[in-house]
This record gives C-alpha cells, structure tokens and sequence, in this order.
C-alpha cells in the first residue's frame, strides 16, 4: 500500500495571525489563499515537503454544524481544547528560539519527556496546540 498524507485540516479565526504565525514563525510557505462568501482558508505547509500540507479553515464553515456546536468549537478553541498538530524538526532548540522570537505563545520550553522525546508547545493564534519533537 503506497499512502501519504495530503493535507491536515486546523481551524483559524484570524487569516492574517494564522498566516503570521505558520508562515512567519514556522517558515511555512503559503500555497493557496481561498475566499468564498466572507471566509478565507489558507494552505501552508513546509517549502521542502510539496506535498503535505494544512489547510487552516474556518472553524465553523460547515453548513452541517449547528448553532450550539458552533459555540462549543468557539469555547474550546479559546481554551485551547480544540486541535492540535505535532510537528518535527532536527534542532528543537533552535526551532524554540526562533519561534519564540516572533513572540509566539509558549506552552512548554524543550523538555526531555520521561517518554523518550524531546519536543516544545506553542499555541497558534486560534489556540491550537502546536507541539514540535526533536526527529533524527
């Protein structure tokens, strides 16, 4: 079976911070800037990796979400509950540093987990969790 991941799907409620931060603090490349009826989805994803991507979309854009599921996607984005990504990276310290830098929100330092990686927390302007790992 020969099967890759495409494209990984992260709600943003702010294109230009979520664009600020996958592209600016990550060094993401922006590979499609969609608008339809008020909304914008953004594809980013690594300059070296074609393709794999994440799409960040409107989190509610569904036509089948109700009004109540709405609000629950809303409260946990703003608690940060909603979705996460975990990333990796060669060097993550300077990977740290150099997200850190762009004032990015620090959820955890570098840390060696008990678990046997090495990894660091941002949360992305939308409150999702970004974790990135040390990868050999």
């Amino acid at each position: 079976m020969d099967i890759s991941i495409q494209a990984s799907f992260l709600p943003q409620d702010d294109p230009e911070a979520a664009l600020a931060f996958y592209r600016d603090a990550l060094g993401f490349e922006l590979r499609k800037d969609v608008g339809f009826n008020g909304m914008r989805w953004l594809t980013v994803g690594p300059v070296d990796q074609p393709g794999t991507s994440i799409v960040l979309h409107p989190p509610a854009a569904d036509p089948g979400i109700t009004d109540d599921e709405r609000r629950t996607i809303a409260e946990m984005m703003a608690k940060g509950t909603y979705a996460s990504i975990l990333l990796g990276t060669k060097d993550v310290d300077a990977t740290f540093e150099q997200v850190q830098a762009t004032n990015a929100e620090v959820v955890q330092e570098p840390t060696d987990q008990p678990y046997g990686v090495r990894d660091c927390a941002f949360r992305d302007p939308a409150g999702n969790m970004v974790r990135i790992q040390q990868v050999s």
